[in-house]
Protein backbone atom coordinates (compact mmCIF):
# COMPACT_ATOMS: atom_id res chain seq x y z
CA UNK A 1 0.00 0.00 0.00
CA UNK A 2 2.97 2.44 1.24
CA UNK A 3 4.36 1.70 -2.84
CA UNK A 4 1.53 2.02 -4.53
CA UNK A 5 0.65 5.57 -2.56
CA UNK A 6 4.40 6.53 -3.60
CA UNK A 7 4.01 5.67 -7.14
CA UNK A 8 0.59 7.70 -7.13
CA UNK A 9 2.05 10.66 -5.60
CA UNK A 10 5.50 10.90 -8.25
CA UNK A 11 3.16 11.87 -11.14
CA UNK A 12 0.96 14.65 -9.20
CA UNK A 13 4.57 15.93 -7.95
CA UNK A 14 6.00 16.32 -11.87
CA UNK A 15 3.36 18.13 -13.39
CA UNK A 16 2.76 20.30 -10.42
CA UNK A 17 6.86 20.93 -11.12
CA UNK A 18 6.43 21.10 -14.92
CA UNK A 19 3.07 23.06 -14.72
CA UNK A 20 5.39 25.66 -12.13
CA UNK A 21 8.41 25.74 -14.45
CA UNK A 22 6.25 26.26 -17.76
CA UNK A 23 4.42 29.39 -15.95
CA UNK A 24 8.02 30.87 -14.82
CA UNK A 25 9.33 30.50 -18.25
CA UNK A 26 6.32 32.37 -19.61
CA UNK A 27 6.48 34.81 -17.31
CA UNK A 28 9.46 35.48 -18.21
CA UNK A 29 9.63 35.37 -21.61
CA UNK A 30 6.79 38.38 -21.49
CA UNK A 31 9.14 40.12 -19.22
CA UNK A 32 11.93 40.04 -21.53
CA UNK A 33 10.15 40.59 -24.30
CA UNK A 34 8.30 43.88 -25.50
CA UNK A 35 4.76 44.37 -26.96
CA UNK A 36 6.22 44.43 -30.45
CA UNK A 37 7.37 41.03 -30.21
CA UNK A 38 3.95 39.04 -31.87
CA UNK A 39 3.90 41.04 -34.99
CA UNK A 40 7.93 40.56 -35.14
CA UNK A 41 8.08 37.20 -34.41
CA UNK A 42 5.33 37.07 -37.49
CA UNK A 43 7.08 38.86 -40.04
CA UNK A 44 9.27 37.05 -42.32
CA UNK A 45 11.16 37.61 -46.14
CA UNK A 46 8.49 36.03 -47.98
CA UNK A 47 6.27 39.27 -46.79
CA UNK A 48 8.33 40.77 -49.16
CA UNK A 49 6.85 38.73 -52.30
CA UNK A 50 4.08 41.34 -51.61
CA UNK A 51 6.26 44.42 -52.26
CA UNK A 52 7.84 42.54 -54.99
CA UNK A 53 4.19 42.30 -57.17
CA UNK A 54 3.89 46.13 -56.39
CA UNK A 55 6.90 47.09 -57.90
CA UNK A 56 6.56 45.25 -60.67
CA UNK A 57 3.01 46.42 -61.43
CA UNK A 58 4.03 50.06 -61.48
CA UNK A 59 6.73 49.54 -63.50
CA UNK A 60 4.28 47.81 -66.23
CA UNK A 61 1.85 50.60 -65.68
CA UNK A 62 4.68 53.06 -66.26
CA UNK A 63 5.96 51.05 -69.51
CA UNK A 64 2.15 51.04 -70.64
CA UNK A 65 1.72 54.98 -70.22
CA UNK A 66 4.62 55.86 -72.04
CA UNK A 67 4.61 53.99 -75.29
CA UNK A 68 3.38 55.40 -78.38
CA UNK A 69 1.10 58.12 -77.26
CA UNK A 70 0.49 59.18 -80.79
CA UNK A 71 -0.01 55.79 -82.11
CA UNK A 72 -3.47 54.35 -83.11
CA UNK A 73 -2.76 50.48 -82.09
CA UNK A 74 -3.73 48.76 -79.30
CA UNK A 75 -1.43 51.06 -76.96
CA UNK A 76 -3.81 53.78 -77.38
CA UNK A 77 -5.64 52.19 -74.61
CA UNK A 78 -3.14 52.43 -71.58
CA UNK A 79 -3.16 56.02 -72.67
CA UNK A 80 -6.71 56.75 -71.70
CA UNK A 81 -5.34 55.56 -67.99
CA UNK A 82 -4.63 58.68 -65.64
CA UNK A 83 -1.31 59.62 -64.52
CA UNK A 84 -2.77 60.05 -61.23
CA UNK A 85 -3.66 55.89 -60.79
CA UNK A 86 0.07 55.47 -61.66
CA UNK A 87 0.91 58.06 -58.84
CA UNK A 88 -1.13 56.24 -56.46
CA UNK A 89 0.56 52.50 -57.26
CA UNK A 90 3.68 53.76 -56.94
CA UNK A 91 3.60 55.63 -53.81
CA UNK A 92 1.31 53.05 -52.26
CA UNK A 93 4.16 50.37 -53.39
CA UNK A 94 6.81 52.39 -51.80
CA UNK A 95 5.02 52.37 -48.62
CA UNK A 96 4.50 48.44 -49.00
CA UNK A 97 7.71 47.51 -49.12
CA UNK A 98 8.76 50.09 -46.32
CA UNK A 99 6.55 48.96 -43.70
CA UNK A 100 8.33 45.33 -43.95
CA UNK A 101 11.53 46.70 -44.25
CA UNK A 102 11.22 48.36 -41.20
CA UNK A 103 9.49 45.68 -38.98
CA UNK A 104 12.04 43.11 -41.02
CA UNK A 105 15.09 45.28 -39.64
CA UNK A 106 13.57 45.38 -36.28
CA UNK A 107 13.35 41.45 -36.16
CA UNK A 108 17.17 41.65 -37.25
CA UNK A 109 17.68 43.52 -33.71
CA UNK A 110 15.12 41.42 -31.65
CA UNK A 111 14.89 38.20 -32.66
CA UNK A 112 18.62 37.63 -34.61
CA UNK A 113 18.07 34.09 -34.28
CA UNK A 114 14.67 33.84 -36.34
CA UNK A 115 16.44 35.44 -38.79
CA UNK A 116 19.62 33.47 -38.68
CA UNK A 117 17.47 30.67 -38.70
CA UNK A 118 15.77 31.58 -42.04
CA UNK A 119 18.32 32.40 -43.81
CA UNK A 120 19.96 28.98 -43.38
CA UNK A 121 17.24 27.15 -44.41
CA UNK A 122 17.18 26.03 -48.17
CA UNK A 123 14.32 27.26 -48.80
CA UNK A 124 13.70 30.91 -46.76
CA UNK A 125 17.68 32.25 -47.91
CA UNK A 126 15.96 32.26 -51.40
CA UNK A 127 13.67 34.60 -49.92
CA UNK A 128 16.67 37.02 -48.92
CA UNK A 129 16.83 38.59 -52.63
CA UNK A 130 13.14 39.56 -52.59
CA UNK A 131 13.36 43.42 -50.34
CA UNK A 132 16.49 43.95 -52.37
CA UNK A 133 14.85 43.40 -56.00
CA UNK A 134 11.43 44.89 -54.80
CA UNK A 135 13.04 48.18 -54.09
CA UNK A 136 15.13 48.08 -57.43
CA UNK A 137 12.09 47.48 -59.32
CA UNK A 138 10.58 50.87 -57.27
CA UNK A 139 13.73 52.96 -58.44
CA UNK A 140 12.96 51.53 -61.82
CA UNK A 141 9.60 52.42 -61.43
CA UNK A 142 9.89 55.82 -59.54
CA UNK A 143 8.02 58.59 -62.19
CA UNK A 144 10.09 61.33 -60.49
CA UNK A 145 14.01 60.07 -60.56
CA UNK A 146 16.49 60.72 -63.45
CA UNK A 147 18.45 57.84 -63.64
CA UNK A 148 21.22 59.45 -63.91
CA UNK A 149 21.28 61.45 -60.88
CA UNK A 150 24.03 60.64 -58.22
CA UNK A 151 21.45 59.36 -55.69
CA UNK A 152 19.72 57.11 -58.30
CA UNK A 153 23.06 55.29 -58.82
CA UNK A 154 24.21 54.96 -55.84
CA UNK A 155 20.91 53.25 -54.73
CA UNK A 156 21.15 50.92 -57.62
CA UNK A 157 24.95 50.00 -56.94
CA UNK A 158 23.98 49.95 -52.90
CA UNK A 159 20.74 47.35 -53.89
CA UNK A 160 23.01 45.29 -56.81
CA UNK A 161 25.93 44.75 -53.98
CA UNK A 162 23.57 43.59 -51.26
CA UNK A 163 22.90 40.87 -53.86
CA UNK A 164 25.94 40.32 -55.10
CA UNK A 165 26.86 39.06 -51.77
CA UNK A 166 23.85 36.93 -51.29
CA UNK A 167 25.18 34.87 -54.70
CA UNK A 168 28.83 34.40 -52.98
CA UNK A 169 26.81 33.03 -50.11
CA UNK A 170 24.08 31.32 -51.52
CA UNK A 171 26.03 29.83 -54.99
CA UNK A 172 29.04 29.34 -53.02
CA UNK A 173 27.25 26.59 -50.97
CA UNK A 174 25.93 24.78 -54.01
CA UNK A 175 29.58 24.56 -54.62
CA UNK A 176 31.20 24.04 -51.88
CA UNK A 177 28.63 22.16 -48.75
CA UNK A 178 27.88 18.70 -49.33
CA UNK A 179 24.29 18.79 -47.80
CA UNK A 180 23.70 22.29 -49.73
CA UNK A 181 24.88 20.97 -52.74
CA UNK A 182 22.19 22.42 -55.51
CA UNK A 183 21.07 19.07 -56.54
CA UNK A 184 19.90 18.59 -52.71
CA UNK A 185 18.99 21.66 -52.35
CA UNK A 186 16.92 22.93 -55.65
CA UNK A 187 13.37 23.96 -55.34
CA UNK A 188 11.13 26.38 -57.26
CA UNK A 189 11.78 29.47 -54.80
CA UNK A 190 15.59 29.33 -55.85
CA UNK A 191 14.50 31.33 -59.00
CA UNK A 192 14.29 33.94 -56.97
CA UNK A 193 18.10 34.57 -56.82
CA UNK A 194 18.03 34.03 -60.39
CA UNK A 195 15.32 36.85 -60.95
CA UNK A 196 17.35 39.09 -58.38
CA UNK A 197 20.74 39.41 -60.85
CA UNK A 198 18.83 39.81 -64.00
CA UNK A 199 16.84 42.96 -62.31
CA UNK A 200 19.96 44.59 -60.70
CA UNK A 201 21.82 43.83 -64.34
CA UNK A 202 18.73 45.53 -66.30
CA UNK A 203 18.66 48.72 -63.85
CA UNK A 204 22.52 48.86 -63.77
CA UNK A 205 22.86 48.70 -67.78
CA UNK A 206 20.12 51.59 -68.09
CA UNK A 207 22.24 53.58 -65.15
CA UNK A 208 25.28 53.56 -67.46
CA UNK A 209 27.57 50.47 -65.86
CA UNK A 210 27.13 47.89 -68.93
CA UNK A 211 30.01 45.94 -67.90
CA UNK A 212 28.65 45.57 -64.40
CA UNK A 213 24.96 45.01 -66.13
CA UNK A 214 26.68 42.03 -68.16
CA UNK A 215 28.30 40.59 -65.14
CA UNK A 216 25.41 40.45 -63.13
CA UNK A 217 23.12 38.84 -66.10
CA UNK A 218 25.74 36.29 -66.88
CA UNK A 219 25.69 35.18 -63.57
CA UNK A 220 21.65 35.11 -63.40
CA UNK A 221 21.60 33.14 -66.42
CA UNK A 222 24.36 30.73 -65.90
CA UNK A 223 22.91 29.65 -62.59
CA UNK A 224 19.29 29.93 -64.44
CA UNK A 225 20.45 27.12 -66.33
CA UNK A 226 21.86 24.91 -64.15
CA UNK A 227 18.78 25.03 -61.42
CA UNK A 228 16.41 24.65 -64.87
CA UNK A 229 18.11 20.90 -65.63
CA UNK A 230 18.80 20.74 -61.64
CA UNK A 231 14.63 20.98 -61.18
CA UNK A 232 13.78 19.70 -64.72
CA UNK A 233 15.43 15.92 -63.71
CA UNK A 234 12.74 15.86 -60.98
CA UNK A 235 15.44 15.16 -57.59
CA UNK A 236 15.14 14.20 -54.64
CA UNK A 237 14.31 18.10 -53.41
CA UNK A 238 12.21 18.68 -55.88
CA UNK A 239 10.22 15.62 -54.94
CA UNK A 240 9.64 16.97 -51.21
CA UNK A 241 8.59 20.47 -52.09
CA UNK A 242 5.06 21.49 -50.50
CA UNK A 243 1.67 22.08 -51.36
CA UNK A 244 1.88 25.56 -49.98
CA UNK A 245 4.02 26.69 -51.87
CA UNK A 246 3.39 25.18 -55.55
CA UNK A 247 2.71 28.56 -56.50
CA UNK A 248 6.43 29.18 -56.71
CA UNK A 249 6.29 27.14 -59.66
CA UNK A 250 5.22 30.37 -61.66
CA UNK A 251 8.77 31.58 -61.48
CA UNK A 252 10.15 29.06 -64.02
CA UNK A 253 8.65 31.59 -66.55
CA UNK A 254 9.44 34.74 -64.29
CA UNK A 255 13.12 34.31 -65.18
CA UNK A 256 13.56 34.08 -68.82
CA UNK A 257 10.55 37.22 -68.92
CA UNK A 258 12.80 39.57 -67.30
CA UNK A 259 15.69 38.04 -68.58
CA UNK A 260 14.64 39.48 -72.27
CA UNK A 261 14.31 42.28 -70.64
CA UNK A 262 17.34 42.34 -69.23
CA UNK A 263 19.62 41.68 -72.46
CA UNK A 264 17.16 44.03 -74.07
CA UNK A 265 18.92 46.90 -72.53
CA UNK A 266 22.23 45.30 -72.59
CA UNK A 267 22.05 45.44 -76.37
CA UNK A 268 19.50 48.16 -77.43
CA UNK A 269 17.11 46.47 -78.44
CA UNK A 270 14.86 43.47 -78.39
CA UNK A 271 16.48 40.88 -80.83
CA UNK A 272 16.79 37.56 -81.60
CA UNK A 273 18.48 36.82 -78.06
CA UNK A 274 15.83 38.42 -76.59
CA UNK A 275 12.50 37.25 -78.14
CA UNK A 276 14.04 33.19 -77.59
CA UNK A 277 13.95 34.42 -74.12
CA UNK A 278 10.56 35.48 -74.16
CA UNK A 279 9.34 32.50 -76.23
CA UNK A 280 10.85 30.08 -73.72
CA UNK A 281 8.13 32.32 -70.99
CA UNK A 282 5.49 31.83 -72.92
CA UNK A 283 5.47 28.73 -73.25
CA UNK A 284 6.32 27.58 -69.88
CA UNK A 285 3.86 29.82 -69.06
CA UNK A 286 1.04 28.35 -71.45
CA UNK A 287 2.69 24.51 -69.56
CA UNK A 288 1.31 26.01 -65.97
CA UNK A 289 -1.35 27.55 -67.44
CA UNK A 290 -2.59 24.35 -68.58
CA UNK A 291 -2.45 22.64 -64.83
CA UNK A 292 -4.71 24.35 -62.57
CA UNK A 293 -5.50 20.72 -60.76
CA UNK A 294 -1.88 21.17 -59.98
CA UNK A 295 -2.47 24.61 -57.99
CA UNK A 296 -5.91 23.39 -56.70
CA UNK A 297 -4.60 22.62 -53.21
CA UNK A 298 -2.13 25.16 -52.49
CA UNK A 299 -5.18 27.67 -53.54
CA UNK A 300 -7.64 26.71 -51.02
CA UNK A 301 -5.98 28.91 -48.11
CA UNK A 302 -4.66 32.41 -48.04
CA UNK A 303 -1.02 32.76 -48.01
CA UNK A 304 2.09 34.99 -48.84
CA UNK A 305 2.58 32.90 -51.16
CA UNK A 306 0.08 33.60 -53.72
CA UNK A 307 1.61 36.77 -54.30
CA UNK A 308 4.38 34.67 -56.25
CA UNK A 309 1.97 34.32 -59.20
CA UNK A 310 1.42 38.19 -59.43
CA UNK A 311 4.82 39.57 -60.63
CA UNK A 312 5.72 36.57 -62.77
CA UNK A 313 2.76 37.60 -65.13
CA UNK A 314 3.89 41.30 -64.36
CA UNK A 315 7.15 40.51 -66.22
CA UNK A 316 5.79 38.44 -68.73
CA UNK A 317 3.29 41.36 -69.66
CA UNK A 318 6.24 44.10 -70.02
CA UNK A 319 8.27 41.25 -72.25
CA UNK A 320 5.44 41.17 -74.28
CA UNK A 321 4.99 44.85 -74.53
CA UNK A 322 8.87 44.99 -75.77
CA UNK A 323 7.82 42.36 -78.73
CA UNK A 324 5.03 44.11 -79.95
CA UNK A 325 6.71 47.23 -79.91
CA UNK A 326 9.32 45.80 -81.87
CA UNK A 327 7.11 42.99 -84.31
CA UNK A 328 4.49 46.06 -84.84
CA UNK A 329 2.23 43.40 -85.70
CA UNK A 330 -1.94 42.90 -84.85
CA UNK A 331 -1.52 39.43 -83.13
CA UNK A 332 1.52 41.11 -80.88
CA UNK A 333 -0.38 43.71 -80.28
CA UNK A 334 -3.31 41.03 -79.04
CA UNK A 335 -1.40 39.08 -77.11
CA UNK A 336 0.38 41.96 -75.01
CA UNK A 337 -3.39 42.89 -74.67
CA UNK A 338 -4.02 39.82 -73.18
CA UNK A 339 -1.14 39.13 -70.95
CA UNK A 340 -1.30 42.58 -69.54
CA UNK A 341 -4.98 42.85 -68.72
CA UNK A 342 -4.71 39.08 -66.82
CA UNK A 343 -1.93 40.27 -65.08
CA UNK A 344 -3.61 43.76 -63.89
CA UNK A 345 -6.38 41.34 -63.05
CA UNK A 346 -4.57 38.72 -60.92
CA UNK A 347 -2.92 41.73 -58.84
CA UNK A 348 -6.21 43.20 -58.17
CA UNK A 349 -7.59 40.31 -56.98
CA UNK A 350 -4.52 39.21 -54.60
CA UNK A 351 -4.78 43.06 -53.79
CA UNK A 352 -8.58 42.61 -52.90
CA UNK A 353 -8.45 39.65 -51.08
CA UNK A 354 -5.56 40.30 -49.11
CA UNK A 355 -7.27 43.27 -47.59
CA UNK A 356 -10.03 41.18 -46.58
CA UNK A 357 -8.33 38.43 -45.44
CA UNK A 358 -5.26 40.42 -43.94
CA UNK A 359 -5.25 38.13 -40.54
CA UNK A 360 -4.76 35.18 -42.63
CA UNK A 361 -2.04 36.70 -44.73
CA UNK A 362 0.06 37.18 -41.38
CA UNK A 363 -0.73 33.82 -39.73
CA UNK A 364 3.14 32.43 -39.62
CA UNK A 365 2.37 28.97 -38.35
CA UNK A 366 1.51 27.40 -42.09
CA UNK A 367 4.69 28.72 -43.54
CA UNK A 368 6.87 27.89 -40.36
CA UNK A 369 5.29 24.56 -40.23
CA UNK A 370 5.63 23.55 -44.09
CA UNK A 371 9.34 24.65 -43.58
CA UNK A 372 10.48 22.63 -40.72
CA UNK A 373 8.33 19.61 -42.43
CA UNK A 374 10.46 19.45 -45.31
CA UNK A 375 13.37 19.50 -43.67
CA UNK A 376 13.01 17.01 -41.59
CA UNK A 377 11.79 15.30 -44.97
CA UNK A 378 15.36 16.06 -46.25
CA UNK A 379 17.50 15.29 -43.52
CA UNK A 380 15.61 11.99 -43.48
CA UNK A 381 16.38 11.52 -47.38
CA UNK A 382 20.07 12.38 -46.83
CA UNK A 383 20.47 9.78 -43.90
CA UNK A 384 18.76 6.91 -45.50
Amino acid sequence: MIKMGEAESKPSIEVVVCANSMNNTSANNHQSHPSHSPILTKIHAGYFFISLSFGAQALLWKSLSERNKDSQTLWQSFNLMPHVAFLLLWSLSVLIATTPSFLYMLKCIFHFDMVKEEFSHYIGVNYMYAPWTSWLLMLQSAPMIVPRTFHYQFLCLAFSFAILLLDVKLYGQWFTTEKRFLSVVANPVSHVSVIGNLVAAQVITEIGWKECGISMFSLGMVHYLILFVTLYQRLTSSNQFPTVLRPAYFLFFAAPSIASLAWKSITGGFLIPSRMLFFLSLFLFMSQACRPNFFKKSMRKLTVTWWVCSFPLTFLGLACAEYSQEVEGSTASALMLVICVVSVLVFISLMLISVLKIERLLLKKLLLVTLNEVSLTQKLELYR
